[in-house]
């Protein structure tokens, strides 16, 4: 035997759906500021981290101390990249 939906069962189930959408998107009004704040928190901690390590890693340089840092010298061509072929271009 077949059952179909009623009317009022499918304008109660619309009804429940719109109002979950409209409840959402007043919720994430009232709070998506608190949101961003939080995660721009949380980035500026993890980038400033990152940053702050670079110099918290170099030893304290005594006074007079000279030192040199250099690049080292790579240059690395490979000649034999193969054979050049010549072609023109057929009408």
């Amino acid at each position: 035997m077949l059952q179909f939906a009623s009317a009022t069962g499918l304008v109660r189930t619309l009804l429940i759906i719109l109002a979950i959408y409209f409840g959402v998107k007043i919720l994430s009004r009232l709070f998506s500021p608190f949101l961003i704040k939080f995660v721009a928190k949380k980035a500026e901690e993890h980038f400033g981290g990152q940053f702050g390590s670079q110099y918290k890693q170099e030893p304290p340089k005594k006074e007079g101390e000279v030192t040199i840092d250099k690049m080292p010298n790579t240059k690395s061509s490979n000649k034999n990249v193969g054979d050049y072929i010549d072609y023109e271009e057929i009408d």
